[in-house]
């Protein structure tokens, strides 16, 4: 399955969990529904992975840890706020970058419509990709 196969996924059971809860819960709850869901579909998914940072060919076990890894190809951030700055954005960016991974949902259970809240954002897919 490639990343917007996975993504479509990832954006019908936020949805769902959206529409049957509704805004308001903790991060750790929505996270450990969706894992559940998702892995209910059959997918590999990993929750909490700490994503080590490289400096000066020094391995630095401080980088960040990643809410929800599917299939080692999507990357998933949960947010549960009132609204996304745009530092969110920026950090989706950089864990891309340093996970060489190709497509990142940042997703905002905080928002009335759940789909105010989710952002895409791309490193490197192809341009045919980026939009389907």
């Amino acid at each position: 399955m490639r990343e917007n196969e996975l993504a479509a996924i990832v954006v019908d059971v936020a949805y769902q969990i959206h529409r049957r809860l509704g805004p308001g819960l903790l991060e750790s709850a929505y996270q450990a529904i969706m894992s559940y869901e998702l892995r209910l579909r059959g997918l590999h998914v990993e929750t909490e992975v700490p994503i080590p940072v490289l400096w000066c060919d020094v391995r630095l076990e401080v980088g960040f840890r990643v809410d929800l890894w599917i299939e080692r190809l999507l990357l998933v951030e949960l947010k549960s706020i009132e609204a996304l700055a745009p530092v969110h954005k920026k950090q989706m960016l950089t864990y891309l970058r340093i996970t060489n991974s190709r497509l990142g949902l940042l997703i905002n259970f905080g928002e009335e419509l759940i789909k105010n809240g989710i952002v895409r954002l791309v490193n490197g897919l192809p341009d045919e990709m980026q939009r389907t």
